[in-house]
């Protein structure tokens, strides 16, 4: 496009005025200045200053000589990438419309008499240059917002990450050491426990710590690939047996009353899947020894999760916990709730209904 406007505007407005120069001097200045514009409009994009200030200066002295008519087109080919690159410095936008209504307005104002002259390719140089300046800005203020926009997205996808890789951290390094610190404690507290209850509950502790290494490592993998993998990697609904019988081997006493959905989301199924998890944690850390049940089944179209044990309840202040936060927020991902509190007279319950195909 630079090679054809270039082409287009030597052609037109430098080329007929030096080859009825009546000097032969003036021809070959003239033929000097024209190569000059035609290279600074070719050059525009690598120096866009450098481009601007050499096309106005050749234009401008070959007007003088007599041997150009271009209304600084050539400059104002130019002037737009420098105005495209400063478009964000720029604070004198309003100005610029002012500049092309009273260029446009003097058209108007000039003499018939001058038409084609001197006076009236001021005027269209004027218009020419605040054109291509204003022109500049606004695509550039443009491209400027629309560069924001994806740092912006970049930003609130990499906080989205970063609060991913928390909870799940959370989750599952939490639940497997308060799983293993309850069964150690357990053990600790039978005076005539025999060696191979010891052995059996050192075998379970080994096993706790082998998942949860195995739920980092998936984890750590998930983070170079895309989300859906990342979901379809994590333990579903179909695996919350087993965290009842990890809480059960805590020294929880659990009723539960599990009837697993049939066609469950991937997403919904992992968030299902953290939050019994954390759920269960929260009794084995926070309600030692307390009685607990456990409730998953379908509402309509809703999956209720409800888990209510008798322990303590919660104290003022920590019913906005990270676990309880995490909760809340994987439920709200997959468009869903989660509601705590604590139960009239002992005993705290938390509650999560969640879509089974997920937010819409």
């Amino acid at each position: 496009m630079d090679v054809a406007a270039a082409l287009v505007i030597v052609g037109m407005f430098w080329i007929p005025p030096i080859a009825g120069a009546a000097e032969t001097w003036r021809s070959v200045i003239g033929s000097a200045l024209a190569v000059l514009a035609a290279a600074a409009m070719l050059s525009r994009w690598r120096l866009p200053a450098s481009s601007a200030t050499a096309a106005a200066v050749a234009t401008v002295a070959a007007g003088v000589l007599g041997v150009c008519q271009d209304p600084m087109l050539a400059a104002a080919w130019c002037l737009y990438p420098v105005a495209l690159t400063h478009a964000s410095r720029n604070r004198m936008l309003v100005l610029v419309p002012a500049g092309v209504v009273a260029a446009l307005t003097a058209v108007t104002a000039v003499p018939s008499q001058d038409l084609g002259g001197a006076g009236q390719r001021l005027v269209l140089a004027a218009a020419a240059l605040s054109v291509a300046w204003l022109l500049g800005v606004i695509v550039g203020r443009q491209i400027a917002s629309v560069r924001e926009a994806e740092r912006a997205r970049a930003d609130e996808q990499a906080t989205r990450v970063h609060l991913d890789v928390a909870r799940d951290v959370h989750d599952v390094v939490g639940h497997a050491l308060s799983v293993i610190s309850a069964e150690a404690g357990v053990v600790r507290s039978l005076p005539d426990a025999g060696e191979q209850e010891l052995r059996d509950t050192l075998a379970d502790i080994e096993g706790h710590a082998r998942i949860a290494l195995q739920d980092i490592q998936s984890l750590v993998r998930s983070l170079r690939t895309d989300p859906g993998h990342a979901a379809a990697s994590s333990p579903g609904i179909s695996a919350v047996p087993s965290l009842i019988a990890a809480a059960r081997l805590a020294g929880v006493s659990v009723d539960a009353r599990v009837a697993t959905p049939d066609h469950v989301d991937n997403t919904v199924g992992a968030a299902a899947f953290r939050i019994v998890q954390e759920a269960l944690s929260n009794v084995v850390r926070h309600a030692p020894g307390s009685a607990c049940a456990v409730e998953l089944r379908t509402d309509g179209e809703v999956i209720v999760i409800r888990v209510r044990d008798d322990g303590p309840g919660t104290r003022e202040g920590d019913a906005d916990g990270f676990g309880l936060r995490g909760m809340r927020e994987r439920a709200l991902l997959v468009g869903g709730t989660v509601t705590c509190r604590n139960l009239p007279e002992r005993g705290f319950e938390i509650e999560a209904r969640l879509p089974p195909g997920g937010a819409t």
